[in-house]
């Protein structure tokens, strides 16, 4: 197969587009396939266990799974990618949404919600999240978290973007993720002594193990393979063998060149699932946030993130000639969702001829400012910058990613037995644009209802231990060296601003990146964790620039120049899977 044939994503079967439907069929009729891999290349395990339920990933999500998980079914295995306490929730600042106040209410919470997610969100699946997650947010208090208080004794709530209503519970100012995750990890490590409870840290779940497609129902999830750096037993790569597994693998960050996601958010869940064959969503709709640190054009990796909450209190944004822009753009000006005020940021830059803008928070007071904001504080001052005497220098990064694997109201994903929720998932709660800090209340919530689905599917034997099978096709290997590649083809492509043009170049980079893997007898690589990292980043890059190529509109975190306008044709969910040929197809 040439190159130029495994550009793109597969057509085949599709009907043609009927006047006034959604234009993804006529989009994707003219594409040629695009194939990926279905499995990493890995040492065969060297051990084997079995438990009932797995769990990967150690933030709100995985550890809330975990900890409901422990309870009600014999055995629960939890795997994390780094230390316990190394999660991507510790990294959220802002807080967590919730109609807390009695003059706040669900419904209010919903429709700012559904405002946010362009016309995309499921309203199922947020009303769920705003009626349940009061609920969940007691629970956390009762777990230990502690939350900042008001004068009266209650959570004390702020506001931010794109909510209309104080609703955002935080605590220690501006270390919401770190307390909360403190109180989980105290929580979990409190019942390790239980034998029903296994936790393995530093370990990189590798694969999703699949049954024979040729039973009746199809293929389903029956364990993963992990590889584990460490000593004793549990080294090296091994195999475990589960009736359920659950996805709480946070974001894609580092498929980009600058995010505010940390080392490990390298896209493995959702790789997995994709290669096991589940189905991802809105996989296009990346959120850039707005007010990221800018550290100068050489800057990578993991930057830090001026918290939203910072112009929940009142900061305002300025170009680098002192004009303050947002309220000519937005009625609710620096306020407004995030991807209206990333764009806005883009556009100004451009306007100016700079690399980034300004927030500004001196009005709020030197005090005030140090007290709400000590842990953004100390980190400016750690860069040279006093956040009380001098604006903040600031450009968009990536930081959020909306779509995932696809699931239902309980984290069941499109294939039987493996369960997603967290960043990792797509819900259909955030759509086309994520609410600000309805990310920790959306692992939260969804986290209890996978544990309390699969305890019953448990409890009803649905859920019966299954032999896992090799995969057909080819195993997948890209070199480490090419991560840098393809984090710059990522950020240039599907980046901020897209364009059809950018997006072929970008796909055809892409393509080139892992012909060159596939083909090149030359190529320095060997099965360890940089690689399979690298394979996951590239795989997760390949299907998110072809989605954003399908989607000939502009809308939420997704704009093209090309395509400006929201598109109401376009009011439909993408869906991405990877058939068993290992092409990626439309569904």
């Amino acid at each position: 197969m040439t190159q130029a044939a495994e550009a793109h994503v597969s057509t085949e079967g599709a009907p043609a587009a009927a006047p006034g439907t959604a234009p993804v069929e006529a989009a994707t009729r003219a594409r040629a396939p695009r194939r990926l891999a279905r499995r990493l290349a890995a040492p065969a395990p060297g051990w084997t266990t079995t438990v009932d339920a797995i769990v990967v990933g150690s933030g709100i999500a995985g550890l809330t799974a975990a900890l409901e998980l422990r309870t009600q079914v014999p055995r629960v295995l939890l795997v994390t990618k780094g230390e316990l306490s190394s999660g991507s929730t510790v990294w959220a600042q802002g807080g967590i949404a919730a109609a807390l106040d009695p003059s706040d209410s669900p419904a209010a919470h919903l429709e700012d919600t559904l405002a946010a997610g362009g016309g995309l969100c499921d309203p199922a699946a947020v009303e769920v999240l705003v009626t349940e997650g009061p609920e969940r947010v007691r629970e956390l208090v009762s777990r230990g978290a502690n939350f900042d208080l008001a004068p009266g004794g209650d959570i004390a709530l702020t506001r931010e973007g794109g909510h209309h209503a104080d609703r955002i519970a935080h605590a220690g100012g501006d270390a919401t993720g770190a307390e909360i995750s403190r109180a989980l990890v105290a929580q979990l490590e409190a019942v390790l002594a239980d034998p029903g409870i296994e936790v393995i840290e530093n370990a990189l779940v590798l694969d999703v193990l699949t049954t024979s497609p040729d039973e009746p129902g199809g293929p389903r999830a029956c364990g993963v393979t992990l590889h584990v750096r460490g000593q004793g037993s549990r080294d090296g790569v091994g195999a475990v063998l589960g009736r359920a597994v659950v996805l709480a693998t946070g974001g894609i960050g580092q498929v980009f060149r600058s995010s505010t996601n940390p080392p490990q958010a390298t896209g493995d869940g959702m790789a997995a699932a994709l290669r096991a064959g589940a189905t991802l969503g809105d996989v296009e709709f990346v959120q850039f946030h707005p007010t990221v640190l800018w550290l100068g054009l050489g800057a990578k990796g993991q930057l830090p993130l001026i918290s939203e909450a910072v112009r929940g209190e009142g900061a305002i944004l300025l170009d680098t000639d002192g004009h303050r822009f947002m309220p000519a753009v937005h009625p609710m000006a620096e306020l407004a969702p995030r991807d209206v005020v990333a764009h806005a940021i883009v556009r100004q830059m451009a306007a100016t001829g700079s690399d980034h803008v300004l927030l500004d928070a001196r009005h709020l007071g030197a005090d005030f400012l140090r007290r709400r904001f000590p842990t953004i504080t100390e980190r400016l001052l750690d860069q040279g910058i006093d956040l009380t005497e001098e604006p903040i220098p600031v450009a968009p990064a990536q930081h959020y990613h909306s779509g995932g694997v696809v699931t239902d109201l309980h984290g069941r994903s499109t294939l039987d037995g493996l369960y997603a929720v967290g960043e990792v998932a797509c819900t259909g709660v955030h759509g086309a644009n994520r609410l600000a800090s309805n990310s920790l209340l959306e692992g939260l919530v969804f986290a209890y209802r996978a544990a309390q689905e699969i305890t019953a599917r448990v409890a009803a034997g649905e859920l019966p231990l299954g032999t896992p099978v090799e995969r057909d096709g080819e195993a997948a290997l890209v070199p480490a060296a090419a991560r840098s590649r393809v984090q710059s083809v990522s950020s240039a492509g599907p980046g901020v601003i897209r364009s059809g043009e950018g997006l072929r170049v970008a796909a055809d980079k892409l393509a080139a990146v892992r012909t060159d893997a596939h083909r090149s007898t030359d190529v320095v690589a060997a099965p360890q964790t940089a690689e399979w990292e690298t394979t996951n980043v590239h795989q997760v890059a390949t299907v998110l620039t072809e989605a954003a190529l399908l989607r000939e509109e502009s809308r939420g975190g997704h704009f093209r120049t090309d395509f400006p306008e929201v598109e109401p044709a376009w009011a439909r969910r993408i869906e991405i899977t990877l058939g068993a040929d290992g092409e990626l197809r439309v569904v």
